[in-house]
């Protein structure tokens, strides 16, 4: 008998043991993925302190690409207002860290990433200050979150704590769960 025809049966065993593992619980992304698919919806993602965290979690779902309809890192403050629309006038009164400028990060990625024939219904934002220090004087860890849908906007203000990689973590979770909480 060659190695080739030798068979004890341990393959089997092990597919049938590996197959019969329950499923690990669906990741929010996961399950936002879903909920798009389930509505047929595409969404587009805003962000600035997360730096592309969030569509990268996103894309990273198995299926993806039928309802990421794409990201606009807009980490300059300028960027804001000239691909995604948020208010100049607010941006320079106020700066970039606001829960306006999450709303209108938001609702302007939906415009900005639809193309003809292809309508973005939800969009979603991310604005704050990860540290460790901050420009503007506001606490590192000010953040702001933001989903937009035909529905209408959401907004939520956070104060995280932790260091930037952390703050930052949190808040990629923190605005997919609030999405997902909005559809």
């Amino acid at each position: 008998m060659t190695d080739i025809d030798a068979h004890d049966g341990s393959a089997d065993a092990e597919e049938t043991l590996v197959r019969s593992r329950p499923a690990a619980p669906a990741s929010d992304a996961a399950r936002l993925i879903a909920r798009l698919d389930d509505l047929g919806w595409r969404i587009g993602v805003a962000e600035s302190l997360t730096g592309g965290a969030v569509t990268a979690q996103l894309v990273a779902v198995p299926g993806a690409s039928a309802h990421v309809q794409g990201g606009i890192v807009a980490y300059a403050t300028e960027l804001k207002a000239t691909l995604l629309g948020v208010d100049a006038e607010v941006l320079a009164l106020h700066g970039a860290v606001q829960p306006k400028v999450a709303r209108q990060m938001a609702e302007g990625v939906r415009g900005a990433l639809a193309l003809p024939g292809v309508e973005v219904q939800v969009g979603i934002a991310t604005t704050g200050i990860a540290g460790p220090t901050s420009p503007d004087g506001q606490p590192v860890g000010t953040v702001h979150i933001a989903v937009s849908t035909p529905l209408g906007t959401r907004v939520e203000s956070l104060q995280l704590d932790g260091d930037r990689d952390g703050i930052r973590a949190e808040t990629v979770r923190r605005v997919i769960r609030l999405a997902l909480d909005a559809l």
